[in-house]
Protein backbone atom coordinates (compact mmCIF):
# COMPACT_ATOMS: atom_id res chain seq x y z
CA UNK A 1 0.00 0.00 0.00
CA UNK A 2 1.27 3.43 -0.84
CA UNK A 3 2.40 5.73 1.92
CA UNK A 4 0.21 8.66 2.78
CA UNK A 5 1.48 12.17 2.13
CA UNK A 6 1.10 14.80 4.81
CA UNK A 7 0.57 18.32 3.54
CA UNK A 8 -0.81 21.60 4.76
CA UNK A 9 -4.01 22.84 3.20
CA UNK A 10 -4.78 26.57 3.20
CA UNK A 11 -8.11 27.62 4.66
CA UNK A 12 -10.39 29.92 2.63
CA UNK A 13 -13.43 31.96 3.56
CA UNK A 14 -15.06 32.75 0.22
CA UNK A 15 -12.37 33.91 -2.21
CA UNK A 16 -10.04 35.35 0.43
CA UNK A 17 -7.62 33.28 2.46
CA UNK A 18 -8.39 32.98 6.16
CA UNK A 19 -5.41 34.05 8.25
CA UNK A 20 -5.00 31.96 11.33
CA UNK A 21 -3.20 33.16 14.44
CA UNK A 22 -2.56 29.62 15.66
CA UNK A 23 1.02 28.47 15.18
CA UNK A 24 0.16 24.92 14.06
CA UNK A 25 -1.13 24.60 10.49
CA UNK A 26 -3.85 22.12 9.67
CA UNK A 27 -2.52 18.79 8.43
CA UNK A 28 -4.43 16.51 6.14
CA UNK A 29 -3.60 13.04 4.91
CA UNK A 30 -3.79 12.78 1.12
CA UNK A 31 -4.48 9.28 -0.12
CA UNK A 32 -3.48 8.30 -3.66
CA UNK A 33 -6.41 8.10 -6.08
CA UNK A 34 -7.95 4.69 -6.35
CA UNK A 35 -9.59 3.32 -9.41
CA UNK A 36 -13.32 3.02 -8.95
CA UNK A 37 -15.45 0.24 -10.37
CA UNK A 38 -17.70 0.40 -13.40
CA UNK A 39 -20.11 3.21 -12.67
CA UNK A 40 -22.63 4.72 -15.01
CA UNK A 41 -19.90 5.70 -17.45
CA UNK A 42 -17.78 2.56 -17.13
CA UNK A 43 -16.73 1.02 -20.41
CA UNK A 44 -16.96 -2.72 -20.89
CA UNK A 45 -14.58 -4.14 -23.42
CA UNK A 46 -16.28 -7.45 -24.08
CA UNK A 47 -15.61 -9.91 -26.84
CA UNK A 48 -16.30 -9.05 -30.45
CA UNK A 49 -19.53 -11.06 -30.52
CA UNK A 50 -21.08 -9.23 -27.57
CA UNK A 51 -24.74 -8.33 -27.75
CA UNK A 52 -23.96 -4.59 -28.01
CA UNK A 53 -21.57 -5.22 -30.89
CA UNK A 54 -24.07 -7.42 -32.71
CA UNK A 55 -26.82 -4.81 -32.37
CA UNK A 56 -24.58 -2.04 -33.73
CA UNK A 57 -23.31 -4.13 -36.66
CA UNK A 58 -26.82 -5.33 -37.56
CA UNK A 59 -28.45 -1.89 -37.44
CA UNK A 60 -25.68 -0.26 -39.48
CA UNK A 61 -25.68 -3.10 -42.04
CA UNK A 62 -29.46 -2.98 -42.47
CA UNK A 63 -29.42 0.77 -42.97
CA UNK A 64 -26.61 0.55 -45.55
CA UNK A 65 -28.52 -2.25 -47.31
CA UNK A 66 -31.70 -0.15 -47.37
CA UNK A 67 -29.84 2.83 -48.82
CA UNK A 68 -27.94 0.83 -51.42
CA UNK A 69 -30.91 -1.12 -52.76
CA UNK A 70 -33.36 1.77 -52.92
CA UNK A 71 -35.42 1.20 -49.78
CA UNK A 72 -34.32 4.49 -48.18
CA UNK A 73 -33.86 8.01 -49.58
CA UNK A 74 -30.40 8.86 -50.85
CA UNK A 75 -28.64 11.54 -52.87
CA UNK A 76 -30.02 10.12 -56.12
CA UNK A 77 -33.47 9.17 -54.81
CA UNK A 78 -35.62 11.74 -53.10
CA UNK A 79 -38.80 11.04 -51.17
CA UNK A 80 -42.04 12.66 -52.31
CA UNK A 81 -44.94 13.77 -50.10
CA UNK A 82 -46.45 10.28 -50.39
CA UNK A 83 -43.10 8.75 -49.32
CA UNK A 84 -42.47 7.36 -52.80
CA UNK A 85 -38.86 7.40 -53.98
CA UNK A 86 -38.17 9.26 -57.23
CA UNK A 87 -34.89 9.06 -59.13
CA UNK A 88 -33.10 12.36 -59.74
CA UNK A 89 -29.65 13.44 -60.83
CA UNK A 90 -27.71 14.77 -57.85
CA UNK A 91 -24.58 15.55 -59.83
CA UNK A 92 -22.40 13.45 -57.51
CA UNK A 93 -19.79 11.16 -59.08
CA UNK A 94 -20.12 7.47 -58.30
CA UNK A 95 -18.79 4.24 -59.71
CA UNK A 96 -21.66 2.21 -58.26
CA UNK A 97 -24.24 0.88 -60.76
CA UNK A 98 -27.07 1.79 -58.36
CA UNK A 99 -25.70 5.31 -57.86
CA UNK A 100 -24.78 4.90 -54.18
CA UNK A 101 -22.39 7.77 -53.37
CA UNK A 102 -19.95 8.52 -50.55
CA UNK A 103 -22.48 10.93 -49.06
CA UNK A 104 -25.07 8.13 -49.04
CA UNK A 105 -22.62 5.78 -47.32
CA UNK A 106 -21.83 8.30 -44.59
CA UNK A 107 -25.47 9.28 -44.10
CA UNK A 108 -26.81 5.73 -43.97
CA UNK A 109 -23.97 4.62 -41.68
CA UNK A 110 -24.69 7.50 -39.32
CA UNK A 111 -28.41 6.78 -39.22
CA UNK A 112 -27.65 3.08 -38.65
CA UNK A 113 -25.46 3.98 -35.69
CA UNK A 114 -28.14 6.28 -34.27
CA UNK A 115 -30.70 3.48 -34.51
CA UNK A 116 -28.27 1.02 -32.92
CA UNK A 117 -27.48 3.35 -30.01
CA UNK A 118 -31.21 3.83 -29.45
CA UNK A 119 -31.76 0.07 -29.35
CA UNK A 120 -28.82 -0.51 -27.00
CA UNK A 121 -29.84 2.26 -24.60
CA UNK A 122 -33.48 1.13 -24.68
CA UNK A 123 -32.54 -2.45 -23.87
CA UNK A 124 -30.17 -1.33 -21.12
CA UNK A 125 -32.90 0.79 -19.53
CA UNK A 126 -35.22 -2.23 -19.58
CA UNK A 127 -32.51 -4.35 -17.98
CA UNK A 128 -32.44 -6.83 -20.84
CA UNK A 129 -28.91 -6.02 -21.93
Amino acid sequence: MAATVMTTLPQFNGLRPKFSTSPAPTLAAVQPMRRKGNGALGARCGYIGSSTNLIMVTSTTLMLFAGRFGLAPSANRKATAGLKLETRDSGLQTGDPAGFTLADTLACGSVGHIIGVGVVLGLKSLGVL
